[in-house]
Protein backbone atom coordinates (compact mmCIF):
# COMPACT_ATOMS: atom_id res chain seq x y z
CA UNK A 1 0.00 0.00 0.00
CA UNK A 2 1.88 3.07 -1.12
CA UNK A 3 0.73 6.37 1.10
CA UNK A 4 -0.15 9.57 -1.58
CA UNK A 5 -0.56 11.65 1.50
CA UNK A 6 -1.51 11.98 5.38
CA UNK A 7 -3.13 14.84 7.19
CA UNK A 8 -4.25 15.30 10.57
CA UNK A 9 -7.71 16.47 10.57
CA UNK A 10 -8.89 16.98 13.95
CA UNK A 11 -9.41 16.26 17.58
CA UNK A 12 -12.54 15.64 19.08
CA UNK A 13 -14.28 15.53 22.34
CA UNK A 14 -17.17 13.78 21.51
CA UNK A 15 -19.37 12.23 18.61
CA UNK A 16 -20.91 15.54 17.39
CA UNK A 17 -17.29 16.41 16.50
CA UNK A 18 -16.27 13.34 14.23
CA UNK A 19 -15.84 13.58 10.65
CA UNK A 20 -19.27 13.10 8.59
CA UNK A 21 -17.59 12.48 5.29
CA UNK A 22 -18.35 8.21 5.66
CA UNK A 23 -14.80 7.01 5.14
CA UNK A 24 -13.96 3.84 6.94
CA UNK A 25 -11.97 4.23 10.07
CA UNK A 26 -9.27 2.20 11.98
CA UNK A 27 -8.91 2.78 15.22
CA UNK A 28 -5.37 2.91 17.48
CA UNK A 29 -6.06 1.56 21.16
CA UNK A 30 -3.60 1.10 23.68
CA UNK A 31 -2.36 1.79 27.19
CA UNK A 32 -0.98 5.27 27.96
CA UNK A 33 2.79 5.59 26.58
CA UNK A 34 2.82 2.55 24.76
CA UNK A 35 4.07 4.47 22.18
CA UNK A 36 1.17 5.12 19.80
CA UNK A 37 1.91 8.79 18.45
CA UNK A 38 5.39 7.08 17.50
CA UNK A 39 3.56 4.03 15.73
CA UNK A 40 1.17 6.33 14.08
CA UNK A 41 4.33 8.63 13.06
CA UNK A 42 6.62 5.52 11.62
CA UNK A 43 3.37 3.82 9.67
CA UNK A 44 2.29 6.86 7.96
CA UNK A 45 6.25 7.75 7.51
CA UNK A 46 5.48 11.79 8.94
CA UNK A 47 7.49 12.60 11.43
CA UNK A 48 5.57 15.05 14.21
CA UNK A 49 2.46 13.74 12.71
CA UNK A 50 1.03 12.65 15.70
CA UNK A 51 2.62 14.23 18.51
CA UNK A 52 4.56 12.50 20.62
CA UNK A 53 4.97 13.36 25.01
CA UNK A 54 7.09 11.88 27.19
CA UNK A 55 4.11 12.48 29.73
CA UNK A 56 1.68 9.31 30.13
CA UNK A 57 -1.98 10.43 29.08
CA UNK A 58 -1.14 13.39 27.02
CA UNK A 59 -3.46 12.04 24.28
CA UNK A 60 -7.23 13.28 25.65
CA UNK A 61 -9.16 13.27 22.57
CA UNK A 62 -9.89 10.71 19.26
CA UNK A 63 -7.38 12.28 16.78
CA UNK A 64 -8.45 11.82 13.80
CA UNK A 65 -5.92 11.22 10.25
CA UNK A 66 -7.13 11.05 7.00
CA UNK A 67 -4.81 8.59 4.46
CA UNK A 68 -4.92 9.00 0.88
CA UNK A 69 -3.06 5.79 -1.12
CA UNK A 70 -2.77 4.58 -4.30
CA UNK A 71 -4.65 1.43 -3.41
CA UNK A 72 -7.72 1.15 -5.48
CA UNK A 73 -9.42 -1.21 -2.70
CA UNK A 74 -8.62 1.16 0.02
CA UNK A 75 -7.96 4.91 -1.32
CA UNK A 76 -9.31 7.17 1.34
CA UNK A 77 -9.18 5.97 5.05
CA UNK A 78 -8.95 7.34 8.69
CA UNK A 79 -6.62 6.19 11.08
CA UNK A 80 -8.17 7.29 14.59
CA UNK A 81 -5.82 7.31 17.56
CA UNK A 82 -7.92 6.79 20.96
CA UNK A 83 -6.87 8.09 24.43
CA UNK A 84 -4.68 5.92 26.22
CA UNK A 85 -5.94 3.41 29.38
CA UNK A 86 -4.50 2.80 32.48
CA UNK A 87 -2.26 5.77 33.61
CA UNK A 88 -3.46 6.37 37.26
CA UNK A 89 -1.90 10.09 37.38
CA UNK A 90 -4.66 11.20 34.97
CA UNK A 91 -7.06 12.92 37.08
CA UNK A 92 -10.49 10.91 37.83
CA UNK A 93 -12.63 13.60 36.29
CA UNK A 94 -10.44 13.49 32.67
CA UNK A 95 -10.54 9.21 32.82
CA UNK A 96 -14.49 9.56 33.65
CA UNK A 97 -15.03 11.59 30.49
CA UNK A 98 -12.51 9.78 28.08
CA UNK A 99 -14.36 6.07 29.11
CA UNK A 100 -17.23 6.17 27.83
CA UNK A 101 -16.48 8.55 24.81
CA UNK A 102 -13.86 5.76 23.87
CA UNK A 103 -16.54 3.30 24.80
CA UNK A 104 -19.41 5.08 22.43
CA UNK A 105 -17.21 5.27 19.37
CA UNK A 106 -15.79 1.73 19.93
CA UNK A 107 -19.68 0.30 19.59
CA UNK A 108 -21.55 2.94 17.91
CA UNK A 109 -19.25 3.86 15.09
CA UNK A 110 -20.52 3.09 11.83
CA UNK A 111 -17.52 3.97 9.46
CA UNK A 112 -15.03 1.66 11.83
CA UNK A 113 -14.15 -1.34 10.50
CA UNK A 114 -10.97 -2.35 12.62
CA UNK A 115 -9.62 -2.07 15.90
CA UNK A 116 -5.37 -2.43 16.60
CA UNK A 117 -4.31 -3.07 20.04
CA UNK A 118 -1.31 -1.86 20.72
CA UNK A 119 0.98 -3.82 23.82
CA UNK A 120 4.19 -3.70 24.50
CA UNK A 121 6.27 -5.74 23.32
CA UNK A 122 8.62 -6.46 26.60
CA UNK A 123 5.10 -7.51 27.95
CA UNK A 124 1.27 -7.35 28.49
CA UNK A 125 -0.06 -5.51 32.20
CA UNK A 126 -3.63 -6.46 33.39
CA UNK A 127 -5.17 -3.75 31.33
CA UNK A 128 -4.35 -4.77 28.02
CA UNK A 129 -6.03 -8.27 28.57
CA UNK A 130 -9.29 -6.88 30.38
CA UNK A 131 -9.35 -4.10 27.28
CA UNK A 132 -9.27 -7.28 24.39
CA UNK A 133 -11.94 -9.34 26.15
CA UNK A 134 -14.04 -6.13 26.22
CA UNK A 135 -13.40 -5.83 22.51
CA UNK A 136 -14.39 -9.35 21.88
CA UNK A 137 -17.23 -8.84 23.76
CA UNK A 138 -18.85 -6.13 21.85
CA UNK A 139 -17.49 -7.60 18.62
CA UNK A 140 -14.10 -6.32 17.44
CA UNK A 141 -11.43 -9.27 17.34
CA UNK A 142 -8.57 -6.71 17.31
CA UNK A 143 -5.04 -6.73 15.66
CA UNK A 144 -2.25 -6.91 18.11
CA UNK A 145 0.43 -5.03 18.01
CA UNK A 146 3.67 -5.38 19.93
CA UNK A 147 4.99 -2.21 20.15
CA UNK A 148 8.93 -1.18 21.07
CA UNK A 149 10.63 -4.49 19.30
CA UNK A 150 14.24 -2.49 19.37
CA UNK A 151 13.94 -2.76 23.32
CA UNK A 152 13.92 -6.50 23.22
CA UNK A 153 17.50 -8.63 22.07
CA UNK A 154 16.68 -10.78 19.16
CA UNK A 155 17.09 -13.78 21.22
CA UNK A 156 14.30 -12.57 23.88
CA UNK A 157 11.87 -11.63 20.91
CA UNK A 158 10.42 -15.27 20.50
CA UNK A 159 9.67 -15.91 24.11
CA UNK A 160 7.97 -12.72 24.95
CA UNK A 161 6.13 -12.29 21.65
CA UNK A 162 5.03 -16.16 22.79
CA UNK A 163 4.41 -15.14 26.19
CA UNK A 164 1.57 -12.15 24.98
CA UNK A 165 0.33 -14.33 22.96
CA UNK A 166 -0.24 -16.87 25.48
CA UNK A 167 -1.63 -13.76 27.80
CA UNK A 168 -4.14 -12.56 25.52
CA UNK A 169 -5.44 -15.66 24.37
CA UNK A 170 -4.38 -15.14 20.49
CA UNK A 171 -5.49 -17.95 18.15
CA UNK A 172 -1.58 -17.81 16.30
CA UNK A 173 1.26 -15.58 15.69
CA UNK A 174 -0.62 -14.49 12.83
CA UNK A 175 -2.86 -12.83 14.94
CA UNK A 176 0.43 -10.76 16.45
CA UNK A 177 1.88 -7.86 14.37
CA UNK A 178 5.53 -7.36 16.40
CA UNK A 179 6.60 -3.52 15.57
CA UNK A 180 9.48 -0.80 15.84
CA UNK A 181 8.74 2.72 15.19
CA UNK A 182 12.59 2.98 15.40
CA UNK A 183 13.65 0.64 12.98
CA UNK A 184 10.04 0.80 10.99
CA UNK A 185 10.21 -3.40 11.52
CA UNK A 186 6.94 -4.60 11.15
CA UNK A 187 5.36 -1.48 8.84
CA UNK A 188 4.33 -3.81 6.16
CA UNK A 189 3.25 -6.37 7.82
CA UNK A 190 1.07 -3.52 9.64
CA UNK A 191 -0.03 -2.11 6.54
CA UNK A 192 -1.32 -6.00 5.11
CA UNK A 193 -3.15 -5.97 8.25
CA UNK A 194 -4.75 -2.76 7.93
CA UNK A 195 -5.49 -3.21 4.88
CA UNK A 196 -7.28 -6.42 5.58
CA UNK A 197 -9.53 -4.63 8.62
CA UNK A 198 -10.54 -2.01 5.51
CA UNK A 199 -11.70 -4.90 3.03
CA UNK A 200 -13.22 -7.53 5.64
CA UNK A 201 -16.69 -6.53 4.86
CA UNK A 202 -16.66 -5.72 1.24
CA UNK A 203 -18.36 -7.87 -1.25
Amino acid sequence: MKIVSTEFIRSCDGPEQFPDDRLPEVAFVGRSNVGKSSLINSLLNRKGLAKVSSTPGKTRTINFFRVTTTDPSARRFYIVDLPGYGYAKVAKSVRSHWRPMIERYLVNREQLRGVLLLVDARGTEHHDGTTIQWLQQVGQQPVVVATRLDKLTRGARRSSLGAIQESLNLPSAAALVPYSSVTHEGRDELWRAIRGLLLKDQG
